[in-house]
């Protein structure tokens, strides 16, 4: 039997928040969803590839599109200067960072706002498959999305599987 589809149409546009609604309310509530399903059948204990690896298969069958180890460019002054590697976006609009040990500190929490803060994208779900499982959602409004010269940049053209932050090929 085929699973049911219920991933979110993609419109294209910003999906901004509905009056009293979060900002990717429904994009997000599948996300945590598709996290408790993962952690409550796996537990804890396990390595972060391993919840990784999960997770995508449990958005993909929920019919999200989902990409690993995503390259997300840095821009200073509009110009390019690094690179960061996020471990999933979720339709091109989440950005979701998975922890695996005991706690999660501060310094994840910015981790993450500072790929949201490089990147075109505003929201962001660090979830922590710890000895209590645990969900930080954060919002970065960005102005990058309105800078002519990043607002062209998405995601999905900033992935290169198999390249290092300086843009040359990684080694096999």
């Amino acid at each position: 039997m085929m699973p049911m589809k219920r991933g979110l149409p993609d419109t294209g546009k910003p999906r901004r928040a509905v009056k009293g609604g979060l900002l990717e309310e429904a994009l997000t509530r599948e996300i945590i969803g598709a996290f408790y399903e993962v952690y409550n059948t796996l537990g804890y204990g396990f390595l972060e590839s391993v919840y990784a690896a999960a997770l995508e298969r449990e958005l993909k069958r929920r019919g999200l599109r989902v990409e690993r180890e995503v390259w997300l460019d840095v821009y200073y002054k509009g110009e390019r200067i690094g690179a960061f590697r996020a471990d999933m976006v979720v339709e091109s609009r989440v950005v979701v960072e998975n922890k695996a040990r005991v706690k999660v500190s501060d310094a994840d929490r910015d981790q993450l706002r500072n790929y949201l803060r490089c990147s075109i994208l505003e929201i962001g779900l660090l979830l922590h498959f710890g000895p209590r499982p645990a969900i930080q959602r954060v919002v970065a409004e960005n102005r990058l999305s309105s800078d002519p010269a990043i607002s062209a940049v998405s995601v999905s053209s900033s992935f290169r599987p198999g390249m290092r932050d300086d843009g040359s090929p990684r080694s096999q």
